[in-house]
């Protein structure tokens, strides 16, 4: 089961649009879902909401540390409230996705993202879900900060969007541990075609 869901972004008002903003954008919609509202908490350096779902407590964060100090933030929480690295999810931009894509999973590197560099360095471990949501590549190494320091045009952002919406749906089932079933409602960004109608039976003929 999911107890902490953890969307990484950079607080301030410059940076709300951005890209790398991906995950706040992300915590943002599951609260709206929830009906809760996150609140300055400075034990966990960040913005936090703890709600009950279906029976669970759950804690919604967004760290305000800037992104490469991520993890005192999350390490902080879950250190206090006694959740595993197993029971963490983590949401944020992924260069490899291309914008509409959300994919999970458990483990791995961090990849170069600062973010997941510091929760890493924090827990002592990378032993926790990731939910990475698609933001595309500039194309060049040297370009890539730039690229997520900025603000998506109208329609990445609304494929970056859709995929936010797709994979908060999956919010329920993450808390209850239904991973299998989470990860298919996320990475699932096309609809099942429809199955042509079967042709109507012949009358019988005199």
């Amino acid at each position: 089961m999911i107890k902490l869901f953890v969307g990484l972004g950079n607080p301030g008002p410059e940076y709300e649009a951005t890209r790398h903003n991906a995950g706040f954008w992300w915590i943002d919609q599951v609260a709206r879902q929830l009906g809760v509202r996150l609140v300055a908490e400075r034990s966990y350096h960040g913005l936090m909401a703890r709600t009950q779902v279906r029976g669970q407590t759950v804690w919604l964060l967004e760290p305000q540390t800037f992104m490469n100090l991520s993890g005192k933030s999350v390490a902080a929480l879950a250190r206090f409230y006694k959740i595993a690295p197993e029971q963490i999810l983590v949401v944020h931009d992924e260069l490899d996705l291309a914008p509409g894509q959300a994919k999970l999973k458990r483990g791995g590197g961090h990849a170069g993202h600062n973010g997941l560099r510091d929760i890493h360095a924090q827990l002592g471990t990378g032993d926790y879900w990731r939910l990475r949501l698609g933001i595309g590549h500039p194309g060049d190494r040297a370009e890539v900060v730039g690229w997520v320091l900025r603000k998506p045009p109208a329609d990445e952002l609304a494929q970056i969007e859709t995929a936010i919406t797709r994979s908060a749906q999956a919010f329920e089932q993450l808390v209850m541990g239904e991973m299998e079933r989470a990860t298919v409602q996320i990475h699932t960004d096309k609809p099942p075609r429809a199955k042509p109608p079967k042709p109507a039976a012949e009358p019988p003929a005199d």
